[in-house]
């Protein structure tokens, strides 16, 4: 009976290879940090755009579901003759005639302008309008005031005005009771709203009573926008039929849009930047890996005589390209993990700061996590075969 007496390669458990890998890269740590850098620069950059996207975008759909998607704008379009078109007096009163509707209101501007005092020139406006209103127009818009009252069957017909919060922070206005110029007179200020988000234009105005207004501010008393809300499985069918119950005679001169949709607008536009910085992240993933290649480069001219010295103790090329391979991806891996819980740490403060719920999905985490073990796999591919190819007696002459 014969006796196998053929020498069998040594074999390193999963263990062996991460503790070689390891004491590899514990001799070099300036060179390991300054690596490792690149790749969390890059994995930190994804992670936090990501995490910043997805936390403003969160924000957005919670505004959305507070504020509803279902208010419709009325405005006036253009006639056939390219002129800017009137919305007819009796609009208002025709909107709300429609069974779906729920809540309708409207405004006119008034061409006039608002001032801190009259000795303000009237060529200083501050970007702020005039605005005549309907009572309903903060139920329409599920407003509120943050100081003072809202305009009421009595103060529509008096010289008093809200400011939106836009609009009272560029006149100086931090309380009621004082009295801005209007139209040549006094109008003292009863209110002030808190933004709202699906009406800019209301925070940019100030509120008058449309009585008042034709009274007082020559208005000729044509809405210049309606407010319509109607149950949500009705917005379609209600959108249909507003320009022929606005303006029968004229319906192509009337226009109608839904404010939700430049929220839903803004969500995407975000999106598409999202994308665009995600790009610049994946280039500093690159440069980062390119980093990672170089230092295990440099690591196999370095450490010839260690090449060898395993190699002629048994060590098998298969072995010696694990070794460094592994090394590779230790590396990437320690630049990973650094940077997903930088970037975390970012996305999350920043959403924090800004009022936001701080969201971070998992799938980036894990992804970027993958994204730098690829890195270090391709990374570490050439270092290794080289290392591999290097004879015992070459490498261990070298000095």
């Amino acid at each position: 009976m014969t006796r196998d007496r053929r020498l069998k390669p040594s074999r390193l458990s999963l263990s062996d290879v991460l503790r070689v890998g390891a004491a590899g890269l514990r001799t070099r740590p300036a060179r390991v940090i300054l690596s490792a850098l690149g790749i969390a620069i890059g994995i930190a950059t994804m992670i936090a755009v990501i995490g910043i996207s997805s936390s403003s975008r969160e924000q957005l759909l919670r505004q959305l579901d507070r504020l509803g998607t279902n208010l419709l704008t009325v405005s006036p379009g253009q006639t056939v003759f390219g002129k800017e078109a009137k919305l007819p007096t009796t609009a208002l009163g025709m909107v709300k005639r429609i069974g779906a509707v729920r809540t309708a209101s409207a405004t006119g501007a008034v061409d006039t302008t608002v001032r801190r005092t009259d000795h303000i020139p009237e060529a200083v406006t501050g970007g702020i309008a005039v605005r005549a209103t309907t009572t309903e127009l903060l139920t329409t818009l599920e407003g509120g005031v943050s100081q003072g009252t809202w305009l009421n069957a009595a103060t529509e017909r008096q010289p008093a005005v809200v400011l939106g919060s836009v609009a009272a922070e560029r006149l100086g206005v931090t309380r009621t009771g004082v009295r801005v110029w209007m139209g040549g007179r006094w109008f003292t200020v009863i209110g002030v709203l808190r933004p709202m988000p699906l009406a800019p234009e209301i925070e940019r105005s100030a509120l008058v009573g449309f009585p008042v207004a034709e009274r007082l501010l020559s208005f000729d008393g044509h809405p210049t926008t309606i407010y319509e809300r109607s149950a949500e499985e009705a917005v379609a069918a209600v959108r249909e039929v507003l320009p022929r119950t606005v303006n029968p005679e004229r319906p192509n001169e009337v226009d109608v849009s839904r404010p939700s949709d430049a929220l839903a607008a803004r969500a995407a536009a975000a999106g598409a930047f999202t994308n665009l910085l995600l790009g610049l992240g994946t280039v500093a993933l690159l440069v980062g890996g390119v980093g990672v290649a170089n230092t295990m480069v440099i690591s196999v001219l370095e450490r010839r005589g260690e090449i060898g010295l395993r190699r002629s103790l048994g060590a098998t090329r298969g072995q010696v390209r694990v070794q460094f391979l592994s090394e590779s991806l230790l590396l990437s891996t320690l630049g990973g993990v650094t940077g997903s819980v930088t970037g975390t740490l970012a996305a999350s403060g920043y959403a924090l700061s800004q009022g936001w719920p701080p969201v971070v999905p998992p799938w980036a985490i894990g992804g970027a996590i993958l994204a730098a073990l690829v890195i270090g796999t391709v990374a570490g591919i050439y270092p290794a075969m080289r290392a591999a190819r290097l004879s015992p007696t070459v490498a261990l002459a070298i000095p």
